[in-house]
């Protein structure tokens, strides 16, 4: 590798010696065995050193394309390496859909699955609570294959590749839907805190977009699904909204040419459940991202106090997104065991002045037992982060037990579980 190897932002420069892109699993299978410090590589849009290793880094996308859809069971058989977007299409075709998307349709499923990212909606559950099983190549180069049920499965979903390098996954499928999308902008902040659940529960889907500047927040995005009635004319106003009158970007003043079709245009479920088309790149990648998960019943409070930081997280920041996510029995999964609401923020590219407003951030969530994204940047220590998972030792058994010579170990992996 060179120095020129970084991270989706360029706020990391991976240290590995080199980059294998095995085209069998086969070949996967002896880069991993004869290797004594791996680590899978996705689509590089993690924020911080979860990915890095000073050995090899692999990227599965080279292996053979799998998308094996079984109408029967409602699921499908995936390559690892595949971005959400270059698969969903075929879904729809096929009349099925995934139950959600991310923002993005250019993240790869592994890395998704395995940092717990995640769309909205209240009744919606991450990406990773989609996966039925799993097929990995483990550090002495087997082959091993967890399906839910089996006791390891809930540790391994949401691993951080500690365990091991997956190279498909089986997920659950529903029938195919279409999505209208409305954009509403100027809701009261006093609207969303006094009616926080009738706010994100109004659609299929629901982000709320704010700069955390005083006033009224900023967007709702609505996500609706189409019913058997057909697409509807969304109102004038909403909860004291008013109806966007053309397309937006989450960024005011943004161009909104990359994002999804808006004003209630229908399309399908992929064409509107992600903020940003495929075809296009959302950004340079010149920012930092940071999100925070509390229970859902906890959301008024929580936003109540990350507010009081206003004066401190504003001049930082380019855009803060609110979602919701509905609990998961997987053990490291941020939405595990509870309705969740998530606190996302993009930062300027300026990781110096940012640190101390995370933390700042960090202290004001404490109290609810905020649990960072994985993927992203944050500052809580595993003192704490082992408070907030109930089955945070159990995973580090796990880990133990599949990588017991730590070849998938790295700096990240060392500093937040212990050997």
């Amino acid at each position: 590798m060179t120095p020129a190897e970084t991270n989706w932002a360029g706020n990391i420069t991976f240290g590995a010696r080199r980059l294998c892109v095995p085209r069998t699993e086969a070949e996967l299978q002896e880069t991993v065995a004869a290797s004594s410090a791996v680590r899978a590589l996705g689509t590089r849009h993690s924020f911080n050193t979860v990915a890095d290793t000073v050995g090899d880094l692999v990227s599965v996308a080279g292996l053979p394309r799998v998308v094996d859809i079984d109408p029967a069971a409602r699921t499908v058989t995936v390559g690892a390496g595949l971005r959400f977007g270059e698969f969903a299409g075929e879904l729809h075709e096929s009349g099925f859909a995934l139950h959600n998307l991310g923002s993005l349709p250019h993240i790869s499923v592994a890395g998704a699955c395995a940092t717990g990212t995640h769309g909205s909606g209240v009744g919606n559950r991450s990406l990773a609570g989609a996966v039925r099983a799993l097929h990995m190549v483990t550090a002495d180069g087997a082959a091993v294959t967890l399906r839910r049920g089996d006791a390891d499965f809930p540790g391994a979903v949401v691993s951080m590749g500690a365990i091991g390098v997956v190279t498909r996954l089986t997920l659950d499928l529903v029938p195919a839907f279409d999505v209208q999308q409305w954009v509403y902008e100027e809701l009261a902040e006093s609207v969303l805190t006094a009616g926080f659940d009738e706010v994100m529960s109004a659609a299929y889907s629901v982000s709320v977009f704010t700069d955390w500047r005083p006033g009224p927040v900023g967007q709702v995005w609505l996500k609706e699904r189409v019913g058997d009635g057909g697409p509807r004319q969304a109102p004038a106003e909403w909860l004291g909204a008013r109806l966007a009158d053309g397309p937006r970007h989450p960024i005011p003043g943004v161009p909104a040419g990359n994002c999804t079709r808006q004003q209630g245009v229908p399309g399908a479920w992929h064409r509107r459940l992600p903020h940003f088309r495929l075809e296009f790149t959302p950004s340079n990648g010149d920012e930092l991202q940071s999100e925070y998960f509390v229970a859902r019943e906890d959301a008024a409070a929580a936003y109540e106090a990350v507010g009081r930081l206003r004066d401190r997280i504003a001049p930082l920041l380019q855009i803060s997104e609110i979602r919701t996510v509905a609990a998961d029995d997987l053990w490291l999964s941020p939405a595990s065991g509870r309705d969740s609401v998530a606190f996302h923020f993009t930062w300027v590219p300026d990781g110096e002045a940012v640190a101390p407003v995370l933390a700042e951030i960090e202290a004001a969530l404490a109290p609810f037992g905020a649990r960072p994204h994985w993927g992203k940047v944050f500052g809580t220590g595993p003192d704490v982060l082992r408070t907030l998972y109930g089955r945070y030792g159990d995973f580090e058994k796990l880990m133990a037990r599949y990588d017991p010579a730590g070849t998938f170990r790295n700096d990240f992996l060392d500093r937040h579980f212990a050997r």
